[in-house]
């Protein structure tokens, strides 16, 4: 941690690492928490004193009394949800309006939307990306035409500045639908039968969030660090879905990596300090896109079980397999990583054999980067190294590790060049060891 500095925690495979987790355990060190980037499609689990929350817009911060937490300007959000997820947590005795504040540059994910979503996948067919449906990527589409909604646009003039909005949307959800074979047309003529319901609680979501700080959050973050505070920032998703550098066009629709916590909060680069990475002992990823590892076997199975593997907001079942090192060395080398952080080893505890991917073999020739596409004749090169066939989940200092497991965390720590700080090896805060 570094006062007057900005730490930036980001997850280093297809997301769904575990930072949510982390986050709450490192909280207690800095003075702000602040969300970059990303929307309600990517949900952040935690556990701890016998309760699970998940957070979808709202930094992991809140659960530290004391702290400011801050959705930037990066973050997409949806009122509706927002309030859901928001009145959650003051249900269960944690107070937020004065300790949440919201972007008036983050931009606001409408009813229309999700339709254009849907309607939008509709129209790839086949090549679906294989979105959450929580209309992300129309509203970062907007965004960069310079026709989206920010949060700012609630305080003044609003419902003319929505409708015009939501007419856009609508001209363009007819102008796709009318090439849509009769299936998908129906599909989307439900969605807008009910839109009116939708919109309804989402207007509901606009009163609410007006009762929360809504703030010029690059002025109040940088006057933070003037004073010293010292700010962790969170990122959602993974590098490997990055919209510039990830498996494109299976990808999120923002910038992930570390820079887009620059532009997500509007810092500069000079006030980035540490760079911490995510990511699990294996690997996993949701929806469609390449992913070399994947394990379509019981070993692959065994691992989904093992970790619950299932989408913290969708629910979906992740696609699981061994940990790809060329991508990890991609992901750090992007982010500019100083340290590492290793989830869910426990899932491995039971395995005989751990497989490491090292290098990629790509028309027949072995590779050690990670390539311009990844979608075509890519076969991962293994090396196994012996289980530790230990239940760890109990233990609290890493001299309790095992040789094998001490051996596996070598074995990554020079593959990656990269030291492994922290490692979890369970589901609750206090399953954290923290390395000398």
């Amino acid at each position: 941690m570094n006062k007057g500095k900005v730490d930036v925690l980001l997850g280093l495979q297809w997301g769904d690492e575990g930072k949510g987790k982390v986050v709450d355990v490192l909280t207690p060190k800095y003075d702000v928490v602040a969300r970059f980037q990303g929307g309600p499609n990517a949900g952040h689990t935690l556990e701890f004193e016998g309760q699970k929350y998940v957070l979808r817009s709202i930094p992991s911060g809140i659960f530290q009394g004391d702290k400011v937490n801050i959705i930037g300007n990066g973050v997409v959000l949806a009122p509706d949800l927002f309030m859901d997820e928001a009145k959650a947590l003051e249900a269960s005795g944690h107070e937020l309006r004065s300790r949440l504040h919201i972007s008036k540059k983050a931009h606001l994910i409408m009813p229309t939307h999700r339709v254009l979503d849907a309607a939008y996948e509709a129209q790839k067919g086949k090549d679906k990306v294989g979105t959450t449906g929580k209309g992300i990527g129309p509203t970062y589409t907007d965004k960069v035409s310079r026709n989206g909604l920010r949060v700012g646009d609630i305080l003044e003039n609003f419902e003319e500045k929505y409708a015009k909005a939501k007419a856009r949307h609508l001209n363009i959800i007819n102008s796709i639908a009318s090439n849509l074979d009769e299936e998908q047309r129906f599909a989307l003529n439900n969605q807008l039968t009910t839109l009116h319901k939708v919109e309804k609680k989402w207007l509901e979501g606009v009163e609410y969030l007006r009762q929360f700080p809504i703030v010029d959050s690059e002025h109040e973050l940088n006057n933070l660090l003037k004073s010293d505070k010292s700010v962790l920032c969170e990122g959602a998703q993974g590098t490997m879905l990055d919209v510039d550098f990830g498996s494109y066009p299976f990808v999120t629709s923002s910038n992930t990596i570390c820079a887009g916590a620059c532009t997500g909060l509007g810092i500069g680069p000079n006030k980035i300090g540490e760079v911490y990475g995510i990511m699990k002992a294996y690997c996993t990823r949701v929806g469609a896109g390449p992913f070399p590892t994947e394990l379509f076997d019981e070993t692959g199975k065994t691992i989904r079980d093992l970790g619950h593997e299932y989408g913290a907001v969708t629910g979906r079942e992740r696609r699981c397999g061994w940990i790809d090192l060329v991508a990890l060395r991609y992901s750090i080398m992007v982010n500019g990583v100083t340290q590492l952080i290793m989830m869910k080893s426990d899932v491995l505890d039971g395995f005989d054999t751990i497989k490491a991917c090292v290098a990629y073999k790509q028309n027949g020739t072995q590779i050690d980067y990670f390539p311009y596409n990844i979608e075509e004749c890519i076969e991962p090169v293994y090396e196994e190294l012996p289980g530790w066939k230990t239940d760890m989940t109990k233990f609290t200092s890493e001299d309790q590790f095992p040789k094998e497991f001490s051996d596996y965390i070598a074995f990554l720590e020079k593959q990656l060049e990269t030291p492994i700080k922290i490692i979890s090896i369970g589901p609750d805060r206090d399953q954290t060891i923290v390395r000398k």
